[in-house]
């Protein structure tokens, strides 16, 4: 078994406004850099479109129609959806696949089909509520993914690690009160969108938040994962890790206001592929979140997936 690369060439499609951080470069810059001879090996498949049924699971029908029919058609520009979020004639199919891609490779590793797996899509989707779309976001990738390992694979029990430098408060949402889901976030606070204090636990205590100050850097992210995380993840004893990648607190980020590098994204990587091979069977899925300067961006997701690879 190897390493499962999801992608697809809507992601591209999906535009922004000009000068907008979410840009088609993006994807463009992570699809080149894994392009290159080092990762010759992975497994590459392209996202299907998740079906209504899916995204059900985290976000009401409703809602879902809402996107469809503000959805634009090729001649009427964008379609706004908050301050930030906004979609083109391309962006409905790119967060279908989005997520689609990432119950794709959920369905990969559980059936043993790949080792781990990686999802390179955009928009992200950690800050997508159950029913609103907010920071990027349209629908929340990695929920319905960990949703998707419950139901169609019969996992108990699915962790989520989000080291994206914003907390997903999309995710924390959505499982809030859900015993079966942990959320363990590290992230700078204060910033975007004001949540992820480590006071919010969730109603069934499976919301673990580990934020970070402004100016912090990598001894300060493996001592939140080292004392916080991991220790919660290992008690958890998760069927399926599912990690919410985000390369935004590197240093480089014009976004964030933390000081990571990528020697540190690949930390974190492997000891999460430590803690699966105790738990989970070894079990990781990897789905993109943000990720704003496009060379750290790049670097940061070659490391992790040579990471992954080398598990």
């Amino acid at each position: 078994m190897t390493t499962l690369l999801v992608t697809h060439p809507s992601y591209a499609r999906h535009e922004t406004p000009r000068g907008h951080p979410e840009r088609v470069d993006r994807i463009l810059a992570v699809e080149a850099v894994l392009a290159t001879s080092l990762f010759d090996a992975l497994e590459r498949i392209q996202a299907p479109e998740a079906s209504i049924e899916m995204i059900e699971a985290c976000h009401p029908r409703t809602y879902i129609e809402t996107l469809q029919r503000l959805s634009p058609h090729d001649d009427e520009g964008l379609a706004q959806l908050d301050g930030d979020t906004t979609m083109s004639s391309g962006s409905l199919e790119a967060a279908l696949r989005g997520a689609g891609g990432a119950t794709l490779a959920v369905d990969h590793v559980m059936t043993g089909k790949a080792k781990n797996a990686f999802s390179a899509s955009r928009p992200p989707g950690h800050h997508a509520e159950p029913q609103r779309a907010m920071g990027f976001c349209l629908f929340n990738n990695v929920a319905i993914a960990a949703r998707h390992a419950q139901k169609a694979h019969g996992a108990e029990r699915v962790a989520i690690v989000d080291f994206d430098v914003h907390h997903g408060n999309g995710t924390q949402a959505i499982f809030w009160k859900d015993p079966s889901v942990l959320y363990a976030s590290t992230h700078q606070m204060p910033l975007y969108p004001g949540t992820g204090a480590a006071s919010e636990t969730g109603e069934a205590g499976t919301i673990v938040n580990a934020p970070l100050r402004p100016g912090e850097g990598g001894s300060e992210f493996r001592e939140a994962m080292q004392k916080v995380i991991l220790p919660r993840l290992q008690d958890f004893a998760p069927d399926l890790i599912l990690i919410s990648a985000g390369f935004d607190a590197h240093k480089r980020d014009p976004l964030g206001g933390l000081n990571f590098v990528e020697e540190d994204y690949a930390w974190a990587t492997s000891v999460l592929i430590d803690l699966a091979a105790r738990t989970a069977g070894g079990r990781i899925v990897s789905v993109l979140e943000g990720g704003y300067d496009l060379t750290a961006l790049a670097r940061s997701s070659a490391v992790h997936v040579a990471t992954l690879m080398q598990a």
